[in-house]
């Protein structure tokens, strides 16, 4: 097992990294990557994606999102990220466990003392177990199974699949539409993406009164402008595993979500899906990124100047860190829901109340908040 700290400076700002942990392991093929961005407020907590392209930039931009995300939602909680470089429709389930494992063994100088994981892309609660009793540490992950506890079943997993990141996504798209003078009941919404994510977002948001008019998935959208069944189309999902075989929609290529005339788009798959290409063919008025940099700055910048309300990924889709406290305090489902409720109601409301006295991009107004809460912990860090 080959780990090694690796030059920072490429990336490296006031803030962090703090490291950059590459690991590989020639008996799986196992090659993965750590970025522990800050650690001012606590140890770096940020999820393990598994995909073929993830780069040490791709997680460098994930950890400082976390590093973000998880001071504006007031957690005690550094910001990381972890990468596995492998192409999961080509391997085994034995094949992912056994790279899983191996990556468990590679970060346990780091976890759970630097580095707490959770899931991310192709990393569920089945996985956050193999890692865990590799790594030998219950607290080294959070998203485990609910069955897998400790301490007399008094401190268990609460997987992500439960939805917290989709309902927080729901939570900050009500919100914000509030602010926008428009009426939940009715509301048209398009969901780029209907994994873990995007499946709890529009279950939530049609719980509250919003109409779907368009998912889409790897293989294509589904679309109806009449509103679609979400039960019903979960259930297609599953059985067929993909929308577009859904019945009674129209099936538009996937890049055609991002020019529907919506009031509300949720972007929830992988980064970059608004860039040059479309972002003058955006129709909604609110956008809502329940995946982590669905776009970059600059793109969200084009986009407040023609006055589109964004709520930024480190804000809406933080259910799911406030979801890992949780688990990592020991607390219950429940407790957990309630948790992000009062955190999600409170924390978007300061942000777009932040932004508008400003006068400035959300993302801008929740990066000020976050980088005070940061900064003020260094500084603290600095003096003992």
């Amino acid at each position: 097992m080959d780990c090694r700290e690796i030059d920072c400076k490429k990336f490296q700002d006031n803030f962090g990294p703090e490291l950059i942990y590459q690991t590989y392991d020639p008996k799986t093929e196992m090659s993965g990557i750590t970025v522990i961005d800050n650690t001012a407020l606590g140890p770096a907590k940020g999820g393990i994606r598994m995909t073929s392209s993830v780069n040490v930039e791709e997680v460098f931009r994930l950890a400082r999102t976390m590093t973000w995300k998880n001071a504006l939602a007031d957690l005690p909680f550094g910001g990381g990220k972890s990468g596995i470089i492998a192409n999961v429709g080509t391997m085994t389930t034995k094949q992912k466990k056994s790279i899983v494992q191996s990556f468990g063994r590679a970060i346990k100088p780091i976890t759970p003392n630097k580095y707490i994981a959770a899931p991310d892309i192709h990393m569920g609660e089945q996985e956050m177990k193999w890692l865990v009793k590799a790594n030998g540490d219950f607290n080294a992950a959070t998203g485990k199974p609910k069955n897998m506890c400790i301490n007399n079943g008094k401190k268990c997993g609460i997987p992500h699949e439960f939805g917290s990141t989709g309902y927080s996504v729901s939570i900050a798209a009500i919100i914000a539409a509030k602010t926008q003078m428009i009426d939940i009941e009715g509301m048209s919404v398009a969901i780029e993406g209907f994994g873990n994510v995007g499946t709890f977002a529009a279950k939530y948001l049609e719980e509250a009164g919003a109409k779907i008019i368009a998912v889409s998935d790897s293989r294509g959208c589904a679309y109806n402008p009449t509103g679609i069944d979400i039960t019903k189309l979960l259930k297609t999902k599953k059985k067929t595993g993909t929308v577009i075989k859904h019945k009674n929609i129209k099936i538009i290529p996937n890049d055609e979500i991002f020019k529907l005339s919506v009031d509300m788009l949720i972007p929830a798959a992988l980064p970059d899906v608004i860039n040059k290409s479309n972002v003058n063919k955006i129709k909604a008025k609110i956008i809502v990124e329940g995946s982590n940099i669905p776009m970059r700055e600059n793109i969200e910048r084009i986009l407040f100047e023609k006055d589109k309300l964004i709520i930024p990924d480190f804000l809406a889709n933080a259910g799911g860190v406030i979801s890992s406290y949780a688990e990592y305090k020991g607390k219950s489902p429940e407790e957990m829901f309630s948790l992000i409720k009062k955190k999600m109601e409170k924390n978007t409301k300061n942000l777009l109340i932040r932004a508008d006295m400003d006068n400035i991009m959300p993302r801008t107004a929740g990066l000020n908040i976050a980088k005070e809460r940061v900064l003020k912990a260094m500084k603290r860090r600095k003096n003992i």
